[in-house]
């Protein structure tokens, strides 16, 4: 009956503390999915989360979690940044090419390429094209797309060498 008894007085506290745990941030910031490329992408990504700005479009850097050398963020709500995602399948798409896609554009900033999609609720996604590992960064609704492509792509040009990622 006393063992029961303890279990039963240990609970309440074990729910409080894991709904504790659950609920608190230390800084609020959002998540990303990590991603799981080969070893020498691993490399660069990790090369390039070395070199990233601390201010993107004028937001300072809050990682999201899970943290992680592939992952970054700047700003609330966050501009995400993933290295080492696999090929969209638009960038092989011949539509998109050819500019008939109206959901993506491809185009380059500052000596980066990239492939411009347009997400549900006013969000874009830019992942970076000819370079040896693909970068991809979405960028909120609101916030300035054209700035975080030119304060990312100093960083970029100089972790992630030109060329066609595997």
């Amino acid at each position: 009956m006393n063992s029961l008894r303890h279990r039963l007085i240990g609970l309440p506290a074990l729910v409080v503390s894991i709904t504790v745990a659950g609920c608190s941030s230390a800084d609020d910031s959002g998540s990303a999915a990590v991603p799981s490329p080969g070893a020498r992408t691993t490399e660069l990504c990790q090369n390039l989360d070395k070199v990233l700005p601390s201010k993107v479009a004028g937001e300072s850097r809050r990682d999201p979690g899970p943290a992680s050398a592939l992952t970054a963020g700047w700003g609330n709500p966050e501009i995400i940044l993933r290295c080492g995602v696999p090929r969209p399948p638009k960038m092989i798409d011949p539509k998109v090419a050819e500019g008939r896609d109206s959901d993506a554009v491809a185009g380059g900033v500052n000596g980066v390429d990239w492939l411009m999609e347009r997400r549900d609720g006013g969000a874009y996604r830019f992942t970076c094209a000819n370079r040896e590992a693909y970068v991809e960064v979405t960028v909120p609704e609101g916030v300035d797309s054209s700035a975080v492509l030119i304060d990312l792509a100093p960083a970029v040009k100089k972790a992630i060498p030109a060329g066609i990622a595997d």
